[in-house]
């Protein structure tokens, strides 16, 4: 039994590979769950149950996760409707970022379209250089973007392929949209890019009223690894200011 149970992970691993050298991008094991987008939506939950305590506090070490025997999140940013934390990702220079904030003018769907909507970025986002759907999961809806966008020179320009799905829960009054890195046969690595391959983001949107009218809440959960060499107190500057 041993050796059986030993040799399904590298059997899995064996067939992952050869479906890459034959150019097959395999969704087992890279699609978004159902069970990542409920616990975007419970994190969001969390949250606002604790946002009571947000409002005129000036406590800068607050808590708003839901795992236990983890690092506590910093706040760098408080202000009426924009709030962001940070806290270090345990072996790296890096933090993970949680921003919690409001907009009154704007409808859910419509900022939530405009996160979706690679060919509206083209128009509005200067640094993008590619963006495009390369692959659709017909069992969950999710896809697999390719996503080039300029650094501040005299750096190369960054790369991104990551799978992304969304949801609109009408029952919770909820939107949400999970991305995460992942490789892709058909985007092996270019020499003009530098490809980051550390990328994760969950984003939940709250309504006040309906996804049609003006005003949300929203919550942003995100981390990557853009392989530059600034020092971290630098990119703390950078986050803080910018």
């Amino acid at each position: 039994w041993r050796g059986l149970h030993r040799g399904r992970p590298a059997f899995a691993a064996t067939g992952r590979l050869m479906a890459t050298l034959a150019g097959v991008f395999v969704w087992d094991g890279q699609r978004i769950e159902e069970e990542e987008l409920q616990r975007s939506a419970q994190e969001m939950k969390h949250m606002e149950n604790i946002s009571s305590l947000l409002q005129g506090s000036d406590c800068q070490r607050l808590e708003p996760t839901m795992g236990s025997g983890e690092q506590p999140w910093e706040m760098i940013m408080d202000k009426k409707h924009f709030k962001l934390w940070r806290r270090p990702i345990e072996g790296t220079h890096l933090y993970q970022y949680r921003v919690f904030g409001s907009y009154t003018d704007v409808t859910p769907r419509q900022f939530f379209n405009v996160q979706l909507d690679t060919e509206y970025r083209k128009k509005w986002d200067s640094l993008v250089i590619k963006l495009d759907v390369i692959e659709r999961d017909a069992a969950t809806g999710s896809e697999v973007v390719h996503w080039v966008t300029h650094f501040p020179y005299p750096m190369y320009s960054r790369d991104y392929v990551y799978v992304r799905r969304y949801s609109v829960d009408k029952e919770n009054n909820l939107m949400v949209l999970v991305s995460r890195a992942v490789e892709h046969p058909s985007v092996p690595e270019d020499p003009e890019y530098v490809r980051v391959r550390t990328y994760e983001s969950q984003m939940v949107i709250r309504p006040h009223k309906t996804f049609d009218e003006n005003g949300f809440d929203y919550l942003l959960t995100y981390s990557d690894n853009p392989q530059t060499v600034f020092p971290r107190y630098c990119l703390s500057w950078m986050v803080s200011s910018g």
